[in-house]
């Protein structure tokens, strides 16, 4: 069996031998390839250092952080919340029926188009003026994720779009407006990832397959939010950070921190 990645570069074949022809090798190179063509293009646009700055910006004027994403993107946004070695201070804005894959898991995607459903969400949410709302949409062509940026800065929040810019080229948007996420977003972080997700094809398989999204999205969002906290050290400001519950004196930290930052917490 041989193993092909959507771009057309042929991968597997010093493994073919193995167990699942090298598909596991070829699925690996892949993600590897996307992260280091990822780390040259960021290094070039300096998205990151933008991305970092926004929330930095935040934390230092007392603002709270937010992250949204729908389906398998709303995973990508719990990952950085509670998380030991992230940023105490972001929060889930969640979505009912929307939070990651739920059952029936294809409401999800439909709660994606429905119109007015940001809106709903934001009214009854703890946002306010002055925080950040991070949107996670690997397309960013439907409706919520649109609608969510779209309704978030006109309620005076900065908003930072995480997506594939691949995607504006080769799709249509979904929003009345004809818009997309990137359009109502002070600062926009391009994953990189090709249309479709999916990065492998093989003989047999009879469709792309082994999508790769989530590992280089979540690479992504751990390097900002690293360069988010080194930021705050440069300018001399405290990083509200948390430890691993499971290493001693991790829960008591867990505790300061929490006492301290109370008010910009709302996962508790």
């Amino acid at each position: 069996m041989s193993a092909v990645g959507t771009d057309g570069d042929a991968r597997g074949e010093r493994a073919a031998a193995a167990p699942g022809g090298g598909l596991a090798e070829a699925y690996l190179d892949a993600t590897l390839h996307l992260l280091a063509r990822q780390r040259e293009q960021e290094a070039e646009s300096g998205r990151i250092g933008t991305a970092a700055a926004l929330i930095a910006d935040t934390v230092a004027a007392g603002g709270r952080l937010f992250a949204f994403g729908a389906g398998h993107s709303s995973l990508l946004a719990q990952d950085l919340v509670y998380r030991a070695g992230g940023l105490a201070l972001v929060n889930l804005l969640p979505v009912p029926g929307a939070r990651g894959v739920e059952s029936p898991a294809t409401l999800g995607s439909a709660l994606e188009h429905v119109e007015g459903l940001a809106t709903a969400v934001l009214d009854t949410s703890p946002v306010t003026a002055g925080d950040l709302l991070l949107v996670i949409s690997l397309s960013g062509r439907n409706t919520l994720p649109v609608e969510m940026a779209l309704e978030a800065r006109a309620r005076g929040l900065r908003t930072l779009g995480v997506t594939s810019l691949a995607y504006v080229e080769a799709t249509t948007a979904r929003h009345a407006s004809g818009t997309r996420l990137v359009d109502h977003c002070d600062a926009v972080l391009d994953t990189g990832v090709p249309v479709g997700d999916a990065q492998l094809t093989a003989e047999g398989i009879d469709a792309p397959f082994a999508p790769v999204s989530t590992p280089v999205t979540s690479a992504l969002l751990h390097a900002v939010f690293a360069a988010a906290a080194g930021e705050l050290a440069r300018r001399g400001a405290e990083v509200p950070l948390l430890r691993s519950g499971n290493v001693d004196g991790g829960i008591e930290w867990n505790e300061r921190v929490f006492a301290t930052y109370g008010d910009r917490i709302f996962y508790r």
